[in-house]
């Protein structure tokens, strides 16, 4: 009946975090063991009574004054220069742009929404399908979590102690950039328009010009990441600093924040902020009854009895978080099954900061996943070419980030060597 509540109410489109409350209190309510209700407020308040956690909406609210700061176009007009001019540059130019979105806000679904609205009536205009734009900007904008600074990073590294947030930063730069370097040799190898030449040749501002405007935008993942790698200030110390960056570049240097925007602005980051929160909060309350009834050490002596190879589990630990991030939001995915599988990994000798890495690129990939993928609605609420007609287009693309997941999984150095080479 647990599972029902829970499954039923995701059905019906309860939020998750009410939805795994009420399955919670049911249980909690209904079952033989001495539990009382008045554990569920306790264990809901501990898991929001972290300081790290402030991390979360600071770096909401800078992706937020980004955005609003008039930067994309910048970075649009950034990555134009770099590989504009190839072969499928418009593409190529999508691609680069989330790479360098990637460093700012953190967010797919950010990234999605501010690139997607520039890029793909911008992309159909040079002659290129609007449903492949539409897809190829949801694809490119998974980049966003994995390239740091990233707020499932932070999420995975409260999650699970031992695991630092610089190694998990730097450990999410190659896969991120391996990623791009597929979707465009994807791109390159496979577009065709119908008119038009097929590199990029958008309207703005000189080569120089455009090179030195991306220079601060630029210039705030060097800062936020570097300071917290120098071991000068904690992420979440950092998020504040991203914070008073983006207001000083959008109140002024740039001048495309007014004052009375900034109330509508914080309010939109406390409810970006409030939907993580929440799940965070109910998911500790349910893990919490999953460690007293000792789920995970039942599954953890099940897995080591049955299960006789590391690589037997990362195969299964793919297939599993694909199969999930089909159906549940990454985080609330992340914070109900980390718990249980890291320890597993552990003992399999599988390395942390790997394992981390590759739980945070593959619920990503759900993100572009039907039927729940965030992202997918996001590029068809702005393309509006229909849902049927995204998913074909989306799936070349989704097989490429898949192939991407298969390198990083069993070729770890291309996750662990960067943290290692700089002593993490």
């Amino acid at each position: 009946m647990v599972y029902v509540i829970l499954i039923g109410g995701l059905l019906a489109g309860v939020p998750i975090a009410i939805a795994i409350v009420a399955a919670l209190l049911y249980f909690m309510a209904t079952g033989e063991a001495p539990y009382t209700l008045r554990i569920v407020p306790t264990e809901i308040f501990k898991g929001l009574n972290s300081f790290p956690l402030l991390a979360i909406p600071l770096f909401v609210l800078a992706g937020e004054l980004m955005n609003e700061s008039g930067i994309t176009g910048r970075i649009i007009a950034f990555a134009n220069v770099l590989v504009g001019r190839m072969r499928a540059g418009l593409a190529l130019v999508n691609i680069w742009a989330s790479v360098i979105f990637a460093g700012l806000s953190g967010s797919a679904v950010a990234d999605t929404s501010a690139i997607g609205r520039v890029f793909i009536p911008e992309m159909e205009k040079h002659g290129y399908d609007r449903s492949f734009a539409a897809a190829l900007t949801a694809a490119s904008s998974v980049i966003g979590p994995i390239i740091p600074p990233s707020i499932p990073v932070i999420i995975y590294a409260l999650i699970v102690s031992g695991v630092s947030v610089p190694a998990l930063f730097l450990a999410g730069v190659v896969p991120g950039i391996l990623l791009a370097i597929f979707l465009s040799a994807y791109v390159m190898l496979t577009v065709k328009i119908d008119h038009g030449d097929q590199s990029a040749d958008l309207d703005g501002p000189s080569n120089t010009e455009a090179l030195l405007q991306g220079i601060l935008p630029l210039l705030m993942p060097v800062l936020v990441v570097g300071s917290i790698l120098l071991g000068i200030v904690t992420p979440t110390e950092a998020a504040s600093f991203a914070v008073a960056y983006a207001l000083i570049l959008g109140l002024f240097v740039y001048r495309k924040i007014r004052l009375t925007a900034l109330p509508g602005l914080f309010a939109s980051a406390m409810r970006d902020s409030a939907v993580i929160l929440i799940i965070i909060a109910a998911v500790a309350a349910a893990n919490w009854l999953l460690t007293y009834n000792r789920i995970p050490n039942m599954l953890t002596d099940w897995v080591l009895a049955n299960v006789d190879s590391k690589t037997a589990f990362l195969i299964a630990t793919i297939l599993l978080f694909l199969f999930v991030g089909l159906f549940l939001e990454g985080i609330a995915a992340m914070l109900v099954l980390v718990p249980i599988l890291h320890p597993i990994a552990v003992s399999m000798g599988v390395d942390p900061t790997h394992f981390g890495i590759l739980v945070i690129f593959n619920l990503m990939i759900g993100l572009i996943t039907p039927p729940l993928g965030l992202c997918l609605f996001v590029a068809e609420g702005v393309a509006q070419v229909g849902m049927a007609r995204l998913i074909r287009s989306i799936m070349p693309f989704f097989l490429v980030e898949v192939l991407v997941l298969i390198i990083l999984t069993f070729v770890p150095q291309t996750v662990i060597w960067l943290p290692r080479v700089l002593g993490y």
